[in-house]
């Protein structure tokens, strides 16, 4: 069992990005992950890396399976695993699975608002912008004045407007 400190993860990341290997990198962060004891950052946090660099290599089956390692590890991530479960099921072309999935994370609410950007941020890329236009509204209108997410839901929720033909309201006059 191993512990794991941020610097270890700069190093693998740093090594990985000189070579330009996602799939190298997602395997040996999911082997960090098996071997996870303790450390500054958590286990799932280290699956969800995984998962995205699993991604990044074109390998979305084993992406999905990475970010339900980390859903079920249950540590904290940052973003909520499932926003990166539907992502990957959009992907695997499972549209239906990532609406549930999305439909649940809505249904449970308290929802980050890096979730909901990430979710926002998918729903636009897969052609909803009418649902990302919903996400985006509700996280904005229920996220702190200082969440550092809040000026970059604002661009967004901008081009999504400007996207499906909407006339600027008062929220996009808070983008600066």
């Amino acid at each position: 069992m191993a512990h794991v400190t941020r610097e270890h993860l700069d190093r693998l990341l740093e090594q990985a990005l000189l070579a330009d290997d996602h799939g190298s990198l997602a395997s040996r962060l999911y082997d960090v992950a098996l071997d996870y004891s303790s450390g500054d950052v958590s286990r799932a946090s280290i699956l969800v890396q995984a998962a995205e660099e699993w991604r990044a290599a074109g390998q979305p089956a084993r992406a999905l399976e990475c970010f339900q390692r980390a859903l079920e590890d249950g540590g904290e991530t940052g973003i909520d695993p499932r926003a990166g479960i539907a992502d990957t099921l959009f992907e695997l072309d499972r549209h239906d699975e990532a609406r549930e999935v999305i439909e649940a994370i809505r249904a449970e609410g308290g929802v980050s608002a890096a979730t909901a950007h990430s979710i926002v941020e998918t729903l636009v890329a897969y052609g909803d912008l009418e649902a990302g236009h919903e996400w985006v509204t509700q996280a904005l209108l229920t996220c702190d004045s200082d969440d550092p997410e809040r000026v970059s839901m604002l661009r967004t929720r901008y081009r999504i407007r400007l996207d499906l033909g909407l006339p600027e309201d008062e929220i996009d006059a808070l983008v600066s």
